[in-house]
């Protein structure tokens, strides 16, 4: 809540990592700002040259001040170095937008901006061949280019390079008077490492405010109000009372961007940090109907117990536990953050798996968009269909029957929309279908295990064929549906959830992630002991549907341990064959 108290106020390796945080050098309170002195005394002070000069005139209009410089300390990043050395000396080269805020907060970026004043397009492929990136025109008229450069461990640096704005295409300064907030219309000289800074952007960061650039900045381009949320959620921003007034007058031009502007800027913020929040900002600003409409759908849904919230609250909750749990099995965790006892026993459970799960998520679908991200869209429409078949019962009770199947359409509707993959439709549409069977085989562990004597967990636990075949239907999307089931049980009882129930779940999902992490070709995915031609030379059978079955149910006899050589499997296959 103080996140939202905070944008509703009322007034090869890769390059750049390792970006140290700047220094403002001792007693000066002008840091990153250009002063005017007469007779060596401080006047005036602006974001640019003409700033200061034209200050210091008004105050000193018959003499002529002298404009320095007052700089931050900091240390370029080694990419930066390397285009500084392949572009024409005699030109500047400015670093603009977002890569410079996140320069002076010592935060890493992998996207750079730069503007240019000359032939944009014939320096940037200059670059390109100089650092081995990829080169991409963008806009010929507009002189923009793209750099894709690739790093050894997986990440890469996108570089965007464009004549600046302006009507003459030279002005630094119109440059940045048309970018969306203050904080992002900060300019550095690369070669000088000196900014530019006429709007005072410099300042707002340092209160992290987010301010408009003009009263245009919104309406020009709706797609920034989903920006605004996301700096806000990321970097703990404030949300001026005026940049949200602007901000909702703006919504209606959302219809007119493109979807896959909108596509992208969303999962930036589902990538992103405190994506609950953010998800219920725009919520409240009314943003959502206008990009997802039916998400808009989840609000005042009721649902019996053992929920204890309405639909939206139960599907942010969700996302809320999802995020505190990859938080938790993160390589870098912080061991202070699973002192809660839910997360605490996840921890105990599941935390041998953090290397497993940071692969699982470096892993793509796509180059623009990451697993996570994925998940917490699957995570978003988990529940998506619950207001199109609600029932209510002769007592009382609301239901939802069959809201998985109808729910893995639905989202796979609205990714086909945003122009998602189709390995990413397919990957939505699995989480969102199977995201109740870690319930049910932790219902029935905890059944069995009433039911045995001493009421031991284990004599429910998942057997091999049910691990089978859930990895079978479910493939590499198990992994999310695991982490999903376990977020959206902590969402439906919150302080009410029994220990037990939880302790089963954690156990289900360790067995599940166990055999798929360290046993997958004993119970997983078997090795096929007989391929497509020798099961139809075996067993004298034709092309056709049935010789899959076969060998279905052979590598199924193989996970569950009925099978185990090549003999047994065709043993076993004329079995089946007289049986089914």
């Amino acid at each position: 809540m103080i996140f939202m108290l905070n944008i509703f106020k009322k007034k090869r390796v890769a390059h750049n990592s390792g970006i140290p945080m700047p220094k403002t050098p001792p007693n000066s309170p002008y840091a990153g700002r250009w002063v005017a002195r007469v007779r060596n005394k401080i006047v005036a002070h602006g974001g640019t040259p003409e700033q200061a000069r034209h200050a210091a005139k008004k105050s000193r209009p018959k003499e002529e001040p002298t404009i320095t410089y007052m700089p931050i300390n900091f240390k370029l990043p080694p990419l930066l170095l390397e285009i500084l050395d392949a572009f024409p000396a005699d030109q500047p080269l400015y670093l603009i937008g977002g890569a410079v805020r996140d320069l002076l907060l010592g935060r890493v970026s992998h996207d750079l901006d730069f503007g240019l004043g000359a032939d944009s397009l014939t320096i940037a492929r200059k670059i390109a061949n100089c650092i081995d990136a990829a080169y991409y025109p963008l806009d010929k008229e507009r002189g923009s280019a793209r750099l894709i450069l690739m790093h050894d461990d997986g990440t890469r640096d996108v570089l965007d390079f464009a004549r600046l704005r302006g009507e003459t295409g030279e002005s630094l300064e119109e440059d940045l008077r048309e970018r969306d907030f203050t904080l992002n219309a900060i300019a550095l000289d690369v070669r000088s490492q000196k900014i530019y800074d006429p709007l005072n952007g410099l300042a707002d960061l340092r209160a992290k405010e987010l301010r408009l650039c003009s009263p245009t900045s919104l309406s020009d381009d709706p797609i920034r109000i989903l920006r605004a949320i996301r700096l806000a959620s990321n970097y703990g921003f404030k949300i001026l009372p005026e940049t949200r007034f602007a901000m909702k007058k703006a919504i209606v031009g959302l219809s007119e961007t493109s979807v896959e502007r909108q596509r992208d800027e969303f999962f930036k913020i589902l990538e992103g940090k405190q994506a609950h929040t953010a998800l219920r900002a725009l919520e409240i600003l009314g943003v959502l109907p206008e990009i997802l409409p039916e998400v808009a759908s989840l609000k005042d849904v009721a649902q019996s117990p053992p929920h204890v919230n309405d639909l939206w609250s139960h599907t942010l909750n969700t996302i809320r536990h999802l995020e505190s749990m990859l938080a938790a099995l993160s390589p870098d965790y912080d061991p202070s953050k699973a002192s809660e006892f839910h997360n605490g026993l996840l921890v105990l459970k599941l935390g041998r798996y953090r290397k497993q799960f940071a692969e699982h998520f470096s892993e793509k679908l796509t180059v623009d968009r990451s697993l996570y991200g994925l998940l917490f869209f699957a995570a978003l429409y988990h529940d998506i269909a619950k207001p199109a078949v609600q029932k209510i019962g002769d007592d009382g009770r609301i239901r939802f029957w069959g809201h998985e199947r109808e729910g893995s359409d639905m989202v796979a509707e609205r990714a086909r929309s945003l122009h998602l993959s189709n390995d990413e439709v397919d990957r939505l549409k699995c989480i969102v279908r199977g995201h109740l069977r870690v319930h049910d085989m932790a219902r029935r562990m905890l059944e069995k295990g009433t039911q045995a004597q001493g009421h031991a967990r284990s004599a429910g636990s998942p057997s091999r064929r049910t691990i089978y075949r859930f990895f079978r239907d479910t493939r590499e999307a198990g992994v999310d549906i695991v982490l999903l089931s376990l977020a959206d049980l902590r969402a439906t009882y919150e302080h009410t959830l029994p220990e037990d129930l939880w302790g089963a779940e954690l156990d289900v999902a360790r067995i599940l992630l166990e055999n798929y992490f360290e046993r997958p070709e004993e119970v997983v995915k078997p090795k096929s002991l007989l391929n497509g031609h020798e099961v139809m030379q075996a067993f004298d059978l034709r092309p056709s549907p049935r010789v899959g079955a076969v060998i279905e149910a052979i590598r199924e006899a193989q996970a569950t341990g009925e099978v185990g050589t090549r003999d047994e499997a065709v043993a076993f296959g004329e079995l089946w064959l007289k049986e089914n």
